[in-house]
């Protein structure tokens, strides 16, 4: 049998509540019994304070204390238990017996040498009190003379009536703790079917997303940990319903992009083999630039997917900003020329090492000046500058040309996968779409961010048309 989590809870909650009821009945019994001890004592001693108002009368009125034993009598005393308030001596009402019995009380009475002459339970008789004994009696006084001492002891609670009290109040203790505690169960499972009821309708969303169905959510009811954590479960969903779609275009984008090479390889190869097209280094050139297209471009996924999953590995080292500027320049010099395309650099002469892979740095800078170069027709510029600003914690490479610009709506798009900002430009003539790609993956590797602004606005208000990528890395 499967354990749920509400079972679980329950049983947790009974054991709190018999472990709490078991320790409020024990102190609560023991205090009962502790305040009622205290009760009788506290009555008995004033019970006896007015019994020794009556004995002081009956031995002024007797001389002596001659027959004071039938009127301490237990006998007598305790047969007054038919709800009687007292009973008639000498023409005055003496205290209950009903309430000496029921608070269990001794009564020992001493004459003025300290004598046991009297006692409840016919015990002790002519024994004498000791001193501790007759200061704690109460002075029996007639007309100035100590005629005796009555010494009451409380016994406990073991008489009837006290038993039955304690009976009483344990049933009653015993019927409050089990109404009590079945509230509080009831109450309690529909506070736990309130708080695993979020958690089931997750586990079921879970278990259809396992199936397939990355489009089921959950629906947020609170504002808590359990709110929070449904807030949490839909972001895991979608972003797997993004990352599905991601795979799934990714898919279609690199069948798309690998069916044009490879339609040209196979179509020159089969006329070559009809005969139709010579078999001269201009048609083997001819494949082997394709074949070449198809290798960057399947290194470029290569390293895309490493990027993304966090494998790629970087030799991070301190490295001057300036150096990998005027290198990149370098590299690309050769290319821009041919396109009539001025590359220049603008770095301040001083600038903090940042912490980088020089190689994957170097490669950023190519993709960006090279994606520059493709959109700035001849005679244009292609400028590249660095800065550290005052408030930020890396320093902030741009690469700015003065080509055609991106539409504003294609502009969140320039780093996905396979985008090309000119819809009719061909794989060859507008690149794979996967250079400014690689240029997020690689500054995100090293902690830093990349953006894109088109149109630029110079200082004079104006709108220019031309493209600025920037991107940060961190200071070593």
């Amino acid at each position: 049998m499967r354990n749920s989590l509400i079972y679980k809870l329950m049983g947790a909650f009974l054991l709190v509540v018999i472990i709490s009821s078991l320790v409020i009945s024990v102190l609560l019994v023991n205090s009962t019994r502790n305040a009622f001890a205290r009760f009788s004592n506290r009555s008995g001693q004033l019970l006896a304070t007015r019994l020794a108002e009556r004995l002081s009368d009956y031995y002024a009125f007797t001389g002596s204390w001659e027959g004071v034993g039938d009127f301490l009598s237990l006998e007598q005393w305790a047969g007054n238990n038919s709800g009687q308030g007292g009973m008639m001596q000498m023409g005055r009402m003496v205290p209950g017996s009903g309430m000496i019995a029921a608070m269990n009380l001794h009564l020992s009475l001493a004459d003025q040498d300290g004598t046991i002459v009297a006692d409840s339970n016919s015990q002790g008789l002519g024994s004498r009190l000791s001193r501790r004994e007759l200061n704690a009696g109460i002075p029996i006084q007639v007309n100035g003379f100590r005629a005796g001492t009555l010494l009451a002891v409380s016994e406990g609670i073991g008489s009837l009536v006290a038993r039955e009290f304690l009976a009483a109040v344990n049933t009653a203790l015993v019927k409050s703790m089990l109404v009590a505690g079945t509230i509080a169960l009831l109450l309690g499972f529909l506070l736990f079917n309130q708080i695993t009821a979020p958690l089931r309708a997750m586990q079921k969303a879970a278990g259809r997303i396992a199936n397939g169905d990355l489009q089921t959510r959950v629906e947020v009811k609170s504002r808590d940990e359990l709110g929070d954590l449904a807030e949490s479960f839909n972001d895991m969903a979608e972003y797997l319903a993004n990352a599905e779609d991601q795979r799934r275009q990714l898919a279609a984008d690199v069948a798309h992009e690998l069916r044009t090479p490879l339609a040209a390889i196979q179509a020159t190869l089969e006329g070559m083999q009809d005969g139709v097209l010579p078999t001269d280094q201009e048609q083997i050139g001819s494949l082997v630039s394709e074949t070449v297209l198809l290798n960057r471009m399947v290194e470029d996924l290569r390293l895309l997917s490493l990027a993304e999953a966090g494998r790629l590995e970087l030799d991070l080292q301190p490295v001057t900003p300036n150096d990998l500027i005027f290198k990149a320049v370098g590299l690309m010099q050769p290319v821009a020329q041919q396109k009539g395309v001025t590359v220049i650099a603008t770095p301040p002469v001083s600038l903090p090492q940042v912490l980088g892979d020089t190689d994957r740095l170097i490669q950023v800078l190519n993709n960006l000046i090279v994606n520059s170069l493709r959109y700035t027709p001849a005679g244009g510029t292609v400028t590249l500058a660095a800065v550290f600003p005052s408030a930020s914690k890396g320093v902030v490479f741009s690469v700015t040309d003065t080509g055609t610009g991106i539409d504003p709506r294609n502009l969140p798009h320039v780093f996905d996968r396979f985008y090309r900002a000119d819809k009719s430009r061909s794989r060859g003539s507008g690149g794979s779409g996967l250079g400014l790609a690689i240029v997020k993956q690689l500054v995100e590797a090293h902690g830093g961010k990349v953006s894109a602004e088109s149109p630029i606005f110079p200082a004079d208000g104006q709108p220019q048309i031309g493209t600025r990528i920037t991107f940060s890395i961190p200071v070593a």
